[in-house]
């Protein structure tokens, strides 16, 4: 495409092509970037098309940002159609997948930030028509979905095999939609079941093939869900049944992932931006004599001060307590075991008091030479990434104390979903309520590291 400019915005570079037009990183009036998308021509030049395109675009403005790439202006420019929205840095579902499918942590985030960004686009009366792989974003915080309510405007109500091609694969499509009925909500989370059970598997429930094949399996076939998390798989398949009455609503599948009721999209969204972590993808080559090679994706930390991979590289996961201010400690207290594959050295920094509160902190180093993730070790839940469930057990005392939690948030560290190679080091701490005053020392329990005994606690 040779035009350098759309309405106000500045093209810089193309970022794909699909079914319904090109995709242009872009510069706003402001310099700032943002995605802009051109509808083909064809489309265009469709009277239904022009008449319904403000509607549905204005319609698309109303959702939520919630874990979706927001849309923040339409309009044509000299018969070209065009839409812009947030621009989203991070890879496509589909590209990270056909590297390795997603697993643990990051497998249920997606599960639930895209479940959460439908729960925004239903809430807002839209209809997203055309979830696919593609049109997820893997993002630094989390997936971002794009691209919802457009495929509506291409809806040409003709047959079964022009709605298939108009719309991309029809491997996530819903039995609903592959017979050329209306979609609806309940369309859209047979997609979220195809989409999180290809993430999980590394290939679609329905198979791959031409066309009439695809759509034949997603209308009479059961999925393929062998190999998917047993944890998530149930509520895949409630999704993808082929009543669409009998699937769970977005909220339902929010509520069931993070195990609760009502949960709102802001709090799903924070839940999945705290437990993702960001991955990239890397380039398939050759590979050079010398050591093993990593994994062919690499998960990096950006959370808190994300600190470099490498021998001897710390991974910074300590967030504040109170106040930073100077903190008296303890003689450090180290021990050294087997666990997880590989060994540890584990060092308790300090165990401070101040009345009946306490805080703890303490160094892991991976001082074997076996990668050993320590994410979902500590929680308590596959989607706990704190230290929840480390305690501390003073003399004579019968219950051990669990990290205090401010409302629904636990008060203690996270732990970086990311590698955790020899010579790398994590330091964490973690805040305890309902420690009696005269208490010299306590074992701390530390799950899978172990329990260090007689620390000794110091006075503020």
């Amino acid at each position: 495409m040779d035009v350098q400019r759309v309405g106000p915005y500045t093209l810089v570079k193309k970022l794909g092509e699909g079914g319904m037009g090109y995709v242009h990183l872009a510069h706003d009036p402001a310099g700032r970037p943002v995605a802009l998308k051109t509808m083909r021509p064809e489309l265009a030049a469709r009277e239904e098309f022009r008449r319904r395109f403000g509607k549905e675009a204005e319609a698309a403005r109303r959702v939520a940002r919630f874990c979706t790439a927001p849309v923040l202006d339409a309009g044509f420019d000299n018969g070209t159609a065009y839409i812009v929205t947030e621009y989203v840095e991070g890879p496509d579902l589909s590209a990270v997948v056909a590297q390795t499918p997603l697993a643990g942590s990051n497998l249920e985030a997606l599960a639930v930030g895209v479940a959460t960004a439908l729960a925004a686009i239903h809430q807002a009366g839209v209809v997203h028509r055309d979830l696919k792989p593609s049109n997820v974003l893997l993002s630094p915080v989390g997936p971002r979905v794009i691209d919802f309510g457009i495929a509506q405007l291409a809806d040409t109500g003709q047959a079964v095999m022009t709605v298939a091609q108009s719309m991309g694969t029809p491997a996530y499509m819903s039995p609903e939609q592959a017979r050329g009925e209306q979609a609806t909500p309940a369309s859209d989370i047979f997609s979220w079941g195809s989409l999180v059970a290809y993430a999980g598997m590394g290939r679609p429930p329905f198979g791959t093939g031409g066309v009439h094949e695809v759509v034949y399996r997603v209308i009479n076939h059961a999925p393929m869900l062998d190999g998917l998390d047993e944890r998530i798989r149930p509520l895949v398949e409630r999704a993808l049944d082929k009543d669409p009455r009998r699937r769970p609503t977005a909220q339902q599948l929010m509520d069931q992932l993070l195990g609760r009721s009502e949960v709102p999209v802001a709090a799903a969204t924070q839940a999945v931006s705290e437990s993702w972590s960001p991955v990239v993808t890397v380039p398939r080559r050759v590979p050079a004599p010398g050591p093993a090679r990593r994994s062919p994706w690499l998960p990096v930390v950006v959370g808190v001060l994300a600190a470099v991979l490498g021998a001897g590289a710390t991974l910074a996961a300590v967030r504040p307590w109170e106040d930073r201010g100077a903190e008296p400690g303890t003689a450090a207290t180290t021990s050294t075991i087997d666990a997880l594959g590989t060994r540890f050295e584990v060092r308790i920094d300090s165990l401070v008091s101040q009345g009946a509160t306490a805080r703890l902190q303490w160094t892991v180093k991976n001082v074997g030479t076996e990668n050993a993730p320590l994410y979902n070790k500590f929680g308590n839940g596959t989607l706990d990434n704190t230290v929840s469930r480390v305690s501390i057990v003073p003399p004579g005392v019968g219950n051990p104390l669990y990290p205090a939690r401010k409302g629904d948030d636990c008060q203690c560290s996270n732990v970086p979903t990311a590698p955790f190679e020899g010579g790398n080091q994590l330091q964490f701490w973690a805040v305890y309520d309902g420690l009696p005053e005269d208490t010299e020392h306590v074992d701390v329990n530390l799950g899978p590291l172990g329990v260090v005994r007689n620390v000794a606690v110091s006075s503020a």
